[in-house]
């Protein structure tokens, strides 16, 4: 099981999006998440495996920024939603950037994957946000990818769920093979490396 943080501003679509991604529900209106809701999701990999998702929709109000990371503890990914019809939700977005880098790692120490999805692609007349200004935002702020996306109209999540948990399982897997080979070559030194590093713990 892989816990996935769903962070960002308050009626950004967190809820809603959790809600149409377990569930294939939408409704117009959900009661303002306080602290943090969970649900799960089950994917089945290309090779047959299930892949389970625990989703952590985290509260955007103000109050619940002093205990991210309490709900960051442990998690593999992330997704950081705004509404592109609020440019106030894209320029918080920093803000919840910074928070996750600084208080969660991998086990490498490297952030952990963070997918950047832009809400509320079908009221294409309101939109106030460009793609322009988004794909510089993802490349200065070093998340794995974004995708516009309706949570209304169920388009595009399935594929940004899809690149994500992709992304996680190869930054899993290359760290997992990182840590074996660094066994391997603690073993393959023989005696001297062993007792420098007993000598190292006294």
């Amino acid at each position: 099981m892989y816990k996935v943080l769903v962070i960002g501003d308050v009626r950004v679509g967190k809820t809603s999006f959790v809600h149409r991604f377990v569930n294939n529900t939408f409704k117009e209106n959900y009661k303002v998440t306080l602290g943090v809701d969970f649900a799960l999701k089950t994917l089945e990999l290309s090779d047959g495996q299930a892949l389970k998702l625990q989703l952590w929709d985290i509260a955007g109000h103000e109050r619940a920024t002093s205990m991210t990371r309490v709900y960051y503890k442990g998690a593999s990914a992330c997704v950081l939603m705004f509404d592109v019809t609020d440019p106030e939700t894209f320029q918080s977005c920093t803000k919840w950037k910074q928070d996750l880098d600084a208080k969660v790692f991998l086990a490498d120490q490297n952030p952990i994957p963070c997918l950047l999805l832009a809400n509320k692609s079908d009221l294409v007349n309101e939109r106030k946000v460009s793609d322009q200004d988004i794909k510089r935002f993802v490349k200065d702020a070093d998340f794995v990818g974004w995708k516009l996306c309706s949570v209304k109209n169920n388009e595009g999540l399935e594929d940004g769920m899809k690149f994500l948990t992709t992304r996680m399982l190869q930054r899993c897997k290359a760290i997992t093979m990182t840590a074996q080979d660094t066994v391997l070559s603690l073993e393959s030194d023989g005696e001297n490396r062993s007792n420098s590093c007993c000598r190292s713990n006294q």
